[in-house]
């Protein structure tokens, strides 16, 4: 992870938001506006894309993830508290899927895979699939759907 700092004109502000989005992926971008007024100052931590390589393990990925029940706990409370036909956020989706994931595999040693691979697998699914990522990394995790969710707990666990 590295921090990125960009002054540029205020008419190229949102330009420059697309491009580093586009290019890394960024976190929140906050923008100041120069003494002058006439220019922002653009701040922003982010991460390069993973293009090519591994999945984080789950070993990796779900090191700073708090205990199977209380993820069980957190998404039950928070699908309850949601008023019935409000969407649910994509911290929500994460963490359903990556819950899922390490639920299943505890169910992996050997085959047969059980109920609970498949709803890790659909609900990595629907995370990609919601994520609408670019091209180039949804080739990669449509193979394996359950790493792009390693990944990307692994990156939300971290910024925490």
């Amino acid at each position: 992870m590295f921090e990125i700092r960009i002054t540029c004109a205020t008419a190229d502000t949102d330009r420059i938001v697309a491009a580093l989005d586009s290019t890394f992926a960024v976190g929140i971008v906050s923008v100041f506006p120069t003494r002058d007024g006439r220019r922002n100052r653009l701040y922003a931590s982010a991460d390069y894309h993973p293009e090519t390589g591994e999945w984080p393990s789950p070993e990796e990925a779900y090191a700073l993830a708090p205990s199977i029940v209380r993820e069980i706990g957190w998404t039950a409370r928070t699908a309850a508290d949601k008023a019935f036909g409000e969407d649910m956020d994509r911290e929500y989706w994460l963490r359903k899927a990556a819950l899922l994931d390490r639920v299943a595999l505890l169910d992996e040693p050997a085959p047969p895979f059980g109920d609970a691979t498949e709803a890790a697998h659909a609900a990595a699914v629907y995370l990609l699939d919601s994520d609408r990522v670019e091209q180039r990394l949804a080739e990669r995790a449509e193979k394996d759907p359950r790493g792009y969710v390693r990944q990307e707990y692994a990156r939300w666990a971290k910024n925490q």
